[in-house]
């Protein structure tokens, strides 16, 4: 049984990596994970220059998940080199690390810095507000999306993964424009704009107003949403949004994915990533699969 898959040459030893902000970059989840069983680990977003994120409260509970405004609060990259990847440089795992900035100018300049660093695969988070541009996110305009990847993937060292926005009308043209840029896989989805409304205190659950909605209840959406896209571009596909077992991963491999991302389930269950690696040996086990490409995007 080889539970192992490739992204872009990067071999996985299994499916299973982290959704970004929801693991840190693996040292707060050290005492609870052994950090070498993951496929990979994707990094919390780094900007060019640190950011503070937004007011709190950023967090709220909602059914079936969460809400989240933190806004992508992260140290800088300089500071992200001397500490993250210096833990993760001699973990037996792969290192995605997730790119954030609100200007083409910002990605590129954390991606040309993370050209001689130990990383594998750079996954480009195109929910950003773009400043130029009014604030409208990257990834919800199919010609900005398809220019910021040509751009990025212009002075990338590493494989890009493109990580598509949901808040889309069709996902398919997303996926078409950032694969037409030169994407070399994409991740999808990223959290669904939601809002929460204290009626006690009569006030907004977050300070943001809305937030990113997160967790069991958006699986069936990025499930369809997996689908269609690995149906409609050929590259490989991380496929994320309310994984919490193991059956819940294979849906999404049967879907298409490549590889999944586990990310709220982290946060009431530390010890998630390791049981979902465990149940996708057990199935593999169970039903006699040799490899996970037996199962993927058998419908």
């Amino acid at each position: 049984m080889d539970t192992s898959v490739k992204i872009c040459g990067v071999e996985m030893k299994n499916p299973v990596t982290v959704a970004s902000g929801t693991f840190g970059s693996g040292l707060e989840f050290s005492e609870f994970v052994d950090i070498s069983k993951l496929g990979a680990v994707t990094t919390k977003g780094v900007a060019n220059i640190p950011w503070q994120g937004n007011p709190t409260p950023r967090i709220a509970e909602t059914y079936g998940g969460m809400m989240n405004a933190v806004g992508l609060q992260n140290p800088g990259i300089e500071e992200f080199i001397k500490t993250d990847l210096k833990f993760l440089k001699d973990k037996d795992t792969k290192v995605i690390v997730n790119v954030c900035g609100h200007s083409v100018k910002d990605y590129v300049e954390v991606v040309e810095r993370l050209s001689d660093e130990n990383v594998d695969l750079l996954e480009i988070n195109v929910s950003c507000p773009n400043v130029k541009e009014g604030g409208i996110a990257f990834g919800v305009d199919p010609e900005a999306l398809n220019s910021i990847t040509k751009e990025i993937k212009a002075k990338a060292k590493q494989p890009v993964i493109m990580k598509l926005s949901p808040n889309v009308t069709d996902i398919t043209e997303m996926a078409k424009a950032a694969v037409d840029g030169g994407a070399d896989a994409l991740s999808l989805i990223n959290t669904l704009t939601g809002m929460k409304i204290d009626i006690n205190r009569r006030c907004f659950a977050v300070a943001n107003k809305t937030g990113g909605v997160s967790g069991p209840a958006i699986k069936p959406i990025a499930v369809r949403m997996v689908y269609q896209v690995c149906h409609a571009v050929d590259v490989p596909v991380i496929g994320m949004g309310g994984i919490a077992t193991a059956e819940d991963a294979i849906e999404f491999i049967m879907a298409g994915a490549t590889a999944v991302s586990i990310g709220t389930a982290n946060f009431h269950d530390p010890y998630v990533t390791e049981k979902v690696i465990k149940g996708i040996e057990d199935f593999m086990g169970k039903n006699n699969i040799e490899t996970l490409d037996e199962i993927r995007k058998c419908l």
